[in-house]
């Protein structure tokens, strides 16, 4: 396996667990052997996302040591999610009001998840505004809320902390350089963890299709098929004319991120490749600064694939009930999700309970998540891409507009990506 680079040991990983899990469908013991190597893996990634978040911001906010032009930063990175996840939730409703992929569906034919465990989680959740989230960003405890993973918690302690740094001067030059050393050794340690990712994606979609089946897509394959139609219109022609704009390539993002891709739509988890896109985009041209705090306040922000599923998703299940909904009705719908999909950022099933969140607001009834519970982790995995590419992009954007992007260093890396393609 050592020849192969990740890419392929992934998509080998991916093609064998959907093999083994094919194989023995509905058996019991592929999720007791295989699912403690998923966990261990997922487990491995969420080690270390915290402290390399930690040491790569305060390193970065440190080197920008002025408090107007970061707050500049701030305002122009929220104003930017803002926009493009509005762009997503309205692109969502349009696909799902153009092709009605719920019209029509016979509901007996859709075998009916236990979605038990989403609303204990959305029962558990505190669905917040927008007002309670910005006051919830500043920690209590900053250990609790590095324990608790919370991330824009850890954001703002750590976005404060550098500032400090730098206010220092000479003297906090010693912390500075252990928080350098502290983001080279987790970089490292990232580099190591990635070489089991093959053994985790194996195990993590090879227990999925064990449970659910393909079978499982076929009654909803209307559904499947639009939201990865909507998906590729989303990041070859919104993200892309986006991108035109910044002065790059979406396809220079995608070609950058192949790994990362790839690993992040077979694990349906961002967090895996978090690590790796701040690395990969400052190596890009963007500067550590912009890298550091765009990538992980847009893993709560900016959830562009989350936000366009989650509009296409209730759309469905109103159709399914023959629930027509108004435009004002609708527009509610947009709001509604605006506030919510950032109002419990970081919950895990976070779009089933969005989604719990958001139906009952405009009438839709919640019984209906249950027809799409059993295919919600094969549309995880396209959303999560989306949410990926997204952020990486963002960081072009804001570095563009705050004029610190390096393109001799963006074409240096291409060439470099080029040429390594080239001699394998």
């Amino acid at each position: 396996m050592k020849r192969f680079g990740l890419a392929i040991q992934i998509v080998i990983g991916l093609i064998l667990g959907i093999i083994v899990g094919a194989i023995f469908y509905g058996n019991p013991e592929v999720v007791k052997y295989l699912q403690p190597i998923g966990d261990v893996f997922i487990r491995l990634i969420k080690m270390i996302v915290v402290p390399i978040v930690i040491a790569t911001i305060i390193v970065g906010v440190a080197g920008v040591g002025d408090t107007k032009k970061l707050g500049r930063l701030g305002g122009k990175t929220i104003l930017y999610f803002e926009i493009i996840t509005t762009i997503a939730i309205v692109v969502g409703l349009f696909a799902a009001n153009i092709f009605q992929p719920g019209v029509g569906v016979d509901m007996s034919q859709i075998q009916q998840s236990d979605i038990s465990s989403y609303v204990e989680t959305a029962e558990q959740t505190e669905t917040k505004g927008m007002i309670e989230t910005f006051v919830n960003i500043v920690p209590k405890n900053v250990f609790d809320a590095i324990a608790r993973g919370d991330m824009l918690a850890i954001i703002f302690f750590s976005v404060l902390f550098g500032l400090g740094v730098a206010a220092a001067g000479e003297k906090g030059k010693p912390v500075l350089n252990f928080f350098q050393g502290v983001a080279d050794a987790m970089f490292w340690v990232v580099n190591t963890v990635m070489k089991f990712a093959p053994f985790g994606v194996f195990a993590l979609i090879g227990v999925t299709v064990s449970k659910f089946g393909l079978s499982s897509l076929l009654p909803l394959g209307k559904l499947v098929i639009l939201v990865h139609g909507a998906m590729l219109f989303f990041v070859f022609v919104v993200l892309g004319i986006v991108a035109k704009i910044s002065g790059i390539s979406i396809m220079n993002i995608i070609k950058i991120l192949r790994d990362e891709l790839l690993l992040a739509y077979s694990t349906a988890s961002s967090e895996t490749v978090l690590p790796k896109i701040m690395e990969k985009m400052e190596r890009f041209g963007c500067p550590k600064a912009i890298a550091s705090f765009v990538v992980p306040t847009g893993y709560s922000f900016n959830l562009d694939g989350s936000t366009l599923y989650q509009a296409i998703a209730a759309i469905f299940i109103a159709q399914m009930y023959g629930i027509e909904l108004t435009i004002a009705e609708q527009v509610t719908l947009v709001l509604v999700l605006m506030v919510t999909s950032k109002g419990i950022a970081g919950v895990p099933g976070v779009s089933f309970v969005v989604l719990l969140a958001t139906l009952g607001a405009v009438g839709i009834p919640v019984e209906g998540l249950a027809f799409i519970a059993g295919i919600d982790r094969f549309l995880d995995m396209a959303r999560t891409v989306v949410n990926v590419i997204g952020n990486a992009l963002a960081v072009v954007v804001i570095s563009k507009w705050e004029g610190q992007f390096d393109r001799k260093k963006a074409d240096s890396y291409l060439d470099e990506i080029a040429s390594a393609k080239a001699a394998a």
